[in-house]
């Protein structure tokens, strides 16, 4: 009986209030950074939609870890990608401002494209190796502007809950600019909104914000490189709740 309540909330109250907040949100972000107010505009509209959005769903929200950020350094957050409501937990409750980057595809989203492109985050092309590199080049751009970069290293959700194998492109912009690596381990938004789901279920979640991973000595080869991505798998791993392990 609760499963059928929530359902009905979800859809009758939750899905229609998230539509109006996301254009608004989208409308005020593409306005803001347009005037020049970039730095406030491409950060707290979408911290505020994303708090709300988890509030909106009833899914209650824990973090931990946060005091190994330092709000005066640049980072390459990188996080494991359970379900949709990943941004929502990393944009709402990181605490930080982030430029993510971000399939090309989501360019496309009415409203949420164009607010995107107005706050400076970076867009992947893969369809094409030179398509790739201009986008690792875009991000690294925008990380030596002083921003930090949100990234999900596995490339795509997964459909089981558990990771997979990290590709390279996150851990080569942090080693070209000389940033550290904060692991971010996500539990929870797979079993509220997983791959393929249009039902929303009410379930906690949780964000566990690791300390940093230096760049400073990694051997600039492929294999130094893969050992970093091994590195950052296995730490957030280990904050995996069981059913994701």
């Amino acid at each position: 009986m609760a499963r059928i309540l929530y359902i009905l909330y979800t859809w009758l109250f939750f899905v229609p209030i998230f539509l109006i907040l996301t254009i608004l949100t989208a409308s005020v972000t593409i306005i803001g950074c347009l005037l020049g107010g970039e730095r406030i505009f491409a950060y707290y509209p979408g911290m505020i939609w994303s708090r709300v959005t988890c509030y909106l769903a009833l899914c209650p929200v824990k973090v931990k870890g946060r005091e190994h950020i330092n709000r005066k350094q640049s980072y390459v957050f990188a996080a494991n990608h359970q379900g949709a409501f990943d941004i929502f937990l990393m944009y709402g409750f990181l605490g930080v401002p982030i430029k993510w980057v971000m399939k090309a595809s989501l360019g496309k989203i009415p409203f949420v494209g164009a607010a995107c492109r107005a706050a400076g985050f970076i867009f992947v092309d893969n369809s094409t190796r030179k398509a790739a590199a201009k986008s690792v080049l875009e991000a690294e751009k925008a990380l030596k502007n002083g921003a930090s970069i949100a990234i999900f290293p596995e490339g795509s959700r997964t459909y089981t809950g558990k990771m997979i194998k990290f590709k390279r492109g996150a851990f080569q912009m942090a080693f070209d600019q000389h940033l550290p690596i904060i692991p971010v381990t996500l539990n929870g938004p797979y079993d509220v909104l997983p791959i393929g789901s249009l039902n929303l279920k009410r379930h906690k979640m949780e964000m566990v914000v690791h300390p940093s991973v230096s760049t400073d000595d990694i051997d600039p080869s492929h294999k130094g490189l893969q050992h970093l991505a091994e590195k950052t798998h296995e730490i957030i791993s280990s904050a995996l709740w069981e059913e994701y392990k």
